[in-house]
């Protein structure tokens, strides 16, 4: 009995010295934690912040002389029922001279396509833009290599569609009696786009 006494006795001895050496929990408030200590909250959702919206910027007008990109003959194409409209009013009796053409504009930048100027012939250019406010035409040659070309003649409208030699002034006409390599020149004054014209002659 005497022994029972002492084992029992040893045991809860035991457990006490357990029961003490464990740590309790502390009271020292965790920084990281914005909890009170020994309560239970939510833990904070770190947010990240949205992005900035990018602010709209005007567009830079392109540096003078420079060239528009040009598109491909068959989407230049696209836009001949609109070409042709414009000539059955402004070039009547008149006929297309070889394909529309089209390029993609920056503010201030030209177009230029070739065509050949034959004798006794009269010619007018229709031309429309797609965000251009104002579309110009001119019509020229080159004199000399190296030389800055020649303005035959050019559009006196204003807007995104322009006419060059249409029926207000008539077609342009060749003042001699010899032909020769000439080029339109598409010019977005105004604006930036897509542009294309079509020349027609009779």
């Amino acid at each position: 009995m005497m022994r029972v006494f002492h084992v029992l006795s040893l045991s809860l001895a035991v457990l006490g010295a357990l029961a003490c050496s464990s740590t309790p929990e502390s009271t020292t408030p965790d920084p990281s934690n914005p909890c009170p200590p020994g309560q239970w909250c939510a833990s904070a959702v770190p947010t990240t912040p949205a992005p900035a919206t990018p602010t709209a910027t005007a567009a830079t007008p392109a540096p003078a002389g420079t060239a528009a990109t040009p598109i491909a003959p068959i989407a230049a194409a696209a836009v001949t029922p609109i070409l042709q409209g414009m000539g059955s009013t402004e070039a009547p009796g008149m006929k297309a001279d070889g394909g529309p053409f089209a390029g993609q504009f920056q503010e201030g930048q030209s177009l230029e396509q070739p065509f050949n100027i034959s004798p006794g012939k009269c010619y007018a250019v229709v031309g429309v833009g797609l965000g251009i406010q104002e579309l110009d035409i001119q019509l020229a040659v080159q004199p000399a290599p190296g030389l800055p070309p020649m303005v035959l003649a050019q559009d006196s409208t204003t807007g995104a569609a322009a006419t060059l030699g249409g029926k207000a002034s008539g077609c342009w006409k060749n003042p001699t009696p010899l032909g020769g390599q000439g080029k339109v020149i598409l010019k977005a004054t105004k604006g930036a786009g897509l542009a294309a014209a079509q020349v027609f002659s009779k």
